[in-house]
Parts: structure tokens; C-alpha cells; sequence
């Protein structure tokens, strides 16, 4: 083989053709963004810590009041509802105490009467407010339910101490409280210690209310009923999985959007059910030895729990809770029959399970405050076409350095796919058929946080007019 010019000049040439080859290979390395990490290293710490032994405290602090029953003892400075939702409160104000101040602690509360509420009584809601610095409106929301009950859903009085239903739910948000008071956040965090679940659910009535009252936009809010059980009735001892249930359908949907969505899809896109996939993605990155069960539906079967009224209210509400329930343990009076042991008794608590279940809940409070706010007017369009293209809307919101698009096929119950767009409001997949794929579209931060995917149109959408 023959050179017709030096070897030194042919190897500086293919050198310069490699170059130019690899930097038209690299459409990023041309262009004026580079996708964020998809880590925040903050949220590791956080994920370690809850502890078990502070959860075990509050966790007996609060049965130690004997029954916390919605219509139970209101004035005693130890036994009842009352003295429970004032050591609630009282906590509350300690962890604020030790942060500055940095928590504004507040009570919640209306008159209700109903069917299993005979004369009318004050249902009281204590709450924790951590302000966000940047946006402030914006709010992620942990709740639990303060009262108890035993077989008879009316008995005020009997011993009912509600180890697991739910004063676990509300130790566990006391204590996301103490780990997330420790950091700032751009959006709002609301800790809620919520009464009234028992006699339907009017807590977080009244909550919901309040938040719609005071112009909150309501982002998330993570329901925790029962985290502390590892034992089910079924025999399984399992601490290493989580049940997160999410409506598929808005409950506030309206007659046209059940049109529009019936045919362009999204009946499993509520913001919700991708509240709960944002949920599981979280865990599976900053979690180990949990493992996210995504339940499909509103709650267990023909059963309720306090995510639903702000459902009702147009807010995306999940419910957080152990995968295997023991029924022996839930609404009955303390008693052994037939060598069987019944009621919600301290026992029945694994307060290492609840731990993991608090980081659960931490881990994505923080991120989504962290995060900028999913994505507004999200829309598609693709018909007759070879490609699909996503828009939403502009965002004032400084916290944004870029979006991210997602897509999955029809049959695939979680985002299998997805892209870096960099900060624009429009971006259009190639040869990415509409009609064979679900899309969506997230808000992205430089410090690695990514809100929950946002479904094109109504079905998907998180934030509603007030």
C-alpha cells in the first residue's frame, strides 16, 4: 500500500474528521443544556433518619390516653381526644422550637353532626406548617388520623388504643417533622394530624376546605392509615413491602372531560396514580429492603380512608399503609376468644417497619418540595401522523431548568421511557406513533429533584382553579 502524502498529515486528518463526527453525533455537546443529575444526595440522609425509638415514644404517648375516639373526653389532661390532639400540638411546637421556628403550628376545626356523630361536635385538626421559601402556596401534605375506635363505632369510652389505626399514621408524620424541620425547601410541607376518620372521614373534610380556603395549590398528599403492622392475617410476616392505592378516574371530573378522556385515554394517569408512581420511583432510588406495591384503585375493597375527601376536593391524595393487614387487630374491643387474641394493642407494632415507612414519606415530601411544580397545560397531538408532539405552558417558576418526556406503551402500568428536553414549552418525538403509547411530561431542577409526570389534558392534570 502507497501513501500519496505523509502519514502524519493523513492521521491529523481523520483525527479532524473524528472530531467533527463526535461532536454531530452528540446533538447535547452542540446545544445550551446538558441534562441534570437525576440524584439529590440529601434525600439518602433523609431516607436514614427516622427512628424507630422516637416512633415507639410517640407511638406510646398516644395510646397511653386510653381511647382517642371522636367523642371521647375533650377537657382531661390525660385520658381522651382532647388531651391527645394537645400533646400532638404541644410536640408539634417543640420540633419548632428547636428549628427557629421554622414550623407554624395551628389548629383546624368545625362543628359537625352526621350518622355516626348524634350531636354536634367539634372535629379538631392540628397541623404543622413549614413555609417554602421560593413557593410558598404550592403544599405537600403527610397526614394521620388522631382518633380510635373499638368493635362499636359509637363506644366513646372503652379502652381503645389504636397502636397501629392510626396513631402510627400520626407518629409517623410527627416524625417527618423532626428530620424534614432540619432543611429548607422551595414549596410548602404540611405535617396534619387529622380527627373525625372514624365517623367519616370529616377531618379531612375540613382540611381540604381550609387549604381551598387559603389558596393553597395542594401538589400531594400522602395519606398514612395503619404503617406499622408486618404480620397479616393471612399469615404472611413481611416488612419489606408498602401498599400505595391511587384513584384512576378524578373523582372531580367533569362530564366533558369524561368525553375527552374516554377517547384519548388517561383513565391511569390521574395525578394522583402518577403521585403514587413518583412515590415508588423515589424509593427504589434513595431506599433499600422496601419494595412499593402500587395498588390500582382507590382504596382496599369497599373500604375508605382519609386520602378521599381531598380526592373530593380535586387534590391528588394517595394512601400510604402496610401490605398485609390483620383484621383481628383493627376496630375491636380488646378481649381472647377462642384462644385468639383481639384490638389494636402496642404488640402489634413494628416500629422499624414504621421507620421505613416514615423515609418513605420524607423522601418524597422533600423531593417534591425540591422539585419545581409539575407542568401546566399539558397538551398533545399526533393524529395521522408519524410523530407526537407535547406542549405546556411557560412557568415563572425559576427553580426550572428543564423538562423531561416520558412515554410507556398502553399496556405498561409504570413510565418505561424518557427524555431530557432541556427548557422549552414544545417538543416533538420522531417516528413516536400517538396512538400506540401514553405520554407525559415532568419539571426538572438542578438539584436533581423531578416532579411527578403530568398526562396531557384534564385526566392527568395536578393543579385545578380554587
Amino acid at each position: 500500500m502507497t501513501f500519496s502524502r505523509p502519514v502524519s498529515s493523513l492521521v491529523a486528518t481523520l483525527v479532524s474528521v473524528l472530531l467533527i463526527s463526535t461532536v454531530q453525533a452528540n446533538p447535547a455537546s452542540t446545544s445550551s443544556f446538558a441534562a441534570p443529575s437525576q440524584e439529590d444526595m440529601r434525600l439518602y440522609d433523609i431516607a436514614n433518619a427516622p427512628q424507630a425509638q422516637r416512633l415507639e415514644d410517640d407511638v406510646r404517648k398516644l395510646v397511653s390516653f386510653g381511647t382517642r375516639h371522636t367523642l371521647s373526653d375533650t377537657r382531661s389532661t390525660t385520658q381522651g381526644i382532647g388531651a391527645a390532639r394537645r400533646w400532638i400540638e404541644a410536640e408539634f411546637n417543640r420540633i419548632s422550637k428547636d428549628c427557629g421556628g421554622c414550623l407554624e403550628v395551628i389548629t383546624v376545626s368545625d362543628t359537625v353532626q352526621g350518622k355516626r356523630i348524634a350531636k354536634p361536635t367539634e372535629v379538631v385538626n392540628v397541623i404543622a406548617i413549614q413555609r417554602g421559601k421560593t413557593d410558598p402556596k404550592r403544599v405537600v401534605m403527610m397526614s394521620g388520623d388522631i382518633d380510635s375506635r373499638v368493635s362499636d363505632v359509637l363506644d366513646a369510652t372503652s379502652i381503645s388504643p389504636g397502636a397501629n389505626d392510626n396513631a402510627s399514621g400520626v407518629a409517623g408524620a410527627i416524625e417527618a417533622a423532626r428530620v424534614l424541620s432540619q432543611y429548607q425547601f422551595n414549596g410548602t410541607i404540611v405535617y396534619a394530624a387529622l380527627s373525625g376518620e372514624e365517623q367519616g372521614l370529616h377531618g379531612g373534610d375540613i382540611l381540604a376546605n381550609y387549604a381551598k380556603s387559603q389558596g393553597w395549590q395542594v401538589q400531594a398528599v400522602l395519606n398514612n392509615d395503619m404503617i406499622g403492622n408486618i404480620a397479616g392475617i393471612n399469615g404472611v410476616v413481611n416488612n419489606a413491602t408498602v401498599r400505595v392505592f391511587s384513584e384512576g378516574v378524578r373523582f372531580v371530573e367533569t362530564t366533558d372531560e369524561a368525553k375527552e378522556r374516554y377517547f384519548s385515554g388517561g383513565e391511569n394517569d390521574s395525578a394522583s396514580r402518577n403521585l403514587a408512581r413518583n412515590i415508588k420511583n423515589l424509593v427504589d432510588q434513595y431506599m433499600t429492603n422496601l419494595d412499593v406495591m402500587l395498588v390500582y384503585r382507590l382504596d382496599r375493597f369497599g373500604r375508605g380512608g382519609h386520602h378521599l375527601p381531598f380526592n373530593k376536593a380535586g387534590f391528588p391524595a394517595v394512601r400510604v399503609m402496610e401490605t398485609n393487614e390483620h383484621y383481628d387487630r383493627q376496630h375491636q374491643d380488646i378481649r381472647t376468644e377462642n384462644g385468639i387474641e383481639y384490638g389494636d394493642v402496642i404488640e402489634g407494632v413494628n416500629f422499624d417497619f414504621t421507620a421505613k415507612l416514615t423515609a418513605l414519606n420524607a423522601i418524597s415530601l422533600a423531593s417534591m418540595s425540591w422539585a419545581p411544580a409539575p407542568p401546566t397545560g399539558v397538551s398533545i397531538k399526533g393524529q395521522v401522523s408519524p410523530d407526537t408532539t407535547l406542549n405546556w405552558a411557560n412557568t415563572a417558576d425559576k427553580t426550572v431548568v428543564g423538562y423531561r418526556v416520558y412515554w410507556r406503551l398502553t399496556t405498561e402500568p409504570e413510565w418505561t421511557h424518557s427524555r431530557y428536553v432541556g427548557n422549552v414549552t414544545e417538543f416533538t418525538l420522531n417516528n413516536r406513533v400517538i396512538d400506540n403509547y401514553l405520554f407525559g411530561v415532568a419539571s426538572v431542577a438542578a438539584n436533581g429533584n423531578v416532579s411527578p409526570v403530568v398526562f396531557p389534558g384534564a385526566a392527568g392534570a395536578f393543579f385545578k382553579p380554587i
